[in-house]
């Protein structure tokens, strides 16, 4: 690990903190933020933790021109026995370097990344939520400060992590949701930016989500790119379908994000035994496996809704339903195994937790 010292410079107007019983998803923030700059022949330098407040920043800052900006999205959980841990966040910072690189801004120190975080963890730690369905949301993201509008990589960043109390990030929590299909517009292709945690690659989603969002769906699956016929991932998270006796999912194809939660969806299956199969899933196979009965369940999996049922797929004027429209058991399963790894309630026999305190 790198050998930087963090300057701390607490806030002196604490924000008012939100009731945790009536959470939304990523609307509070806490009350402090980690910061650290690059400079082109300096590297990265002067990490600090500081006030969560708005900062000034040049209109020209290649971020807002060109696009330079990748983010990640993880969590910190306080256990039944009153520990705060982290769920992998090793993974986490190794694919925000993935990002980084496609996006060719300069790598950060991953180990140091997870120390800062903790710091920072622990001078927010009183914003960490305790109600069910509750956690704290962790947001680090970079983006290019240079400024200049001409097209070439920026000279200088800015890291960032900032923390939000978070309740489930559907309103009905695990209630299964709705899915349209989208086959008017394409996300990602291969050899495009579908892998990394771009901005760019969630701004090119909004138009199908708006979409599906003016129809009354909750989320919008989308197809991959070329042939616009193959299930590539939802949204906001990964896709699962329960067919027959394999848990399958689409094979990364490089316009795929690689999950975590994906990750440790197999894993927790594999150790179960069962088959878990990463291979090409098409509309037409998931419209019939529905419709003679082989699809028995079928959800979506990410950091902030963790597992998400699946009640009903729509494309065009064909809908198929799922499971009579309510949670699965493997589904609820898999939820309960991940969220009581998260909170202690299980043993982590996998080794992913780490804890801040």
């Amino acid at each position: 690990m790198a050998n930087y010292e963090i300057k701390i410079v607490k806030t002196q107007n604490k924000k008012v903190k939100p009731d945790e019983n009536k959470l939304s998803f990523g609307k509070y923030f806490t009350d402090h933020m980690f910061v650290m700059t690059y400079d082109e022949g300096t590297g990265w330098h002067d990490p600090e933790i500081l006030p969560n407040e708005p900062f000034a920043i040049d209109p020209a800052a290649m971020v807002f021109h060109y696009g330079q900006a990748v983010f990640e999205g993880m969590k910190a959980y306080r256990t039944v026995d009153d520990k705060i841990a982290l769920f992998r966040p090793e993974a986490n910072f190794k694919r925000l370097n993935d990002s980084n690189d496609r996006m060719c801004i300069p790598l950060i120190d991953e180990e140091f990344a997870i120390y800062a975080l903790k710091e920072l963890i622990k001078i927010d730690e009183d914003w960490i939520p305790t109600a069910p369905g509750t956690s704290l949301y962790i947001r680090p993201f970079i983006i290019a400060t240079e400024a200049a509008v001409k097209v070439h990589l920026s000279s200088s960043y800015k890291f960032f992590i900032i923390l939000s109390p978070v309740g489930p990030y559907y309103p009905g929590g695990l209630a299964p949701v709705d899915i349209l299909i989208e086959d008017d517009y394409v996300r990602a292709v291969r050899g495009g930016i579908g892998f990394a945690k771009a901005a760019a690659n969630y701004a090119i989603s909004l138009k199908g989500q708006q979409k599906a969002i003016k129809k009354g769906y909750a989320q919008v699956m989308w197809l991959d790119g070329i042939e616009r016929k193959y299930v590539e991932e939802v949204g906001t998270s990964n896709v699962f379908f329960v067919m027959g006796d394999e848990l399958v999912t689409p094979e990364l194809n490089g316009s795929i994000l690689p999950g975590i939660t994906r990750n440790s969806v197999m894993a927790i299956a594999r150790s179960w035994g069962l088959t878990v199969t990463e291979r090409k899933v098409s509309v037409d196979e998931l419209f019939a496996a529905a419709k003679d009965g082989t699809l028995k369940e079928a959800f979506g999996a990410g950091t902030a809704a963790v597992i998400s049922p699946v009640a009903n797929f729509i494309m065009g004027d064909e809908s198929v339903q799922v499971a009579d429209g309510k949670i699965g058991a493997l589904s609820q399963k898999i939820y309960d195994t991940l969220t009581g790894i998260q909170f202690g309630r299980i043993e982590d026999t996998f080794n992913w937790i780490q804890e801040v305190k």
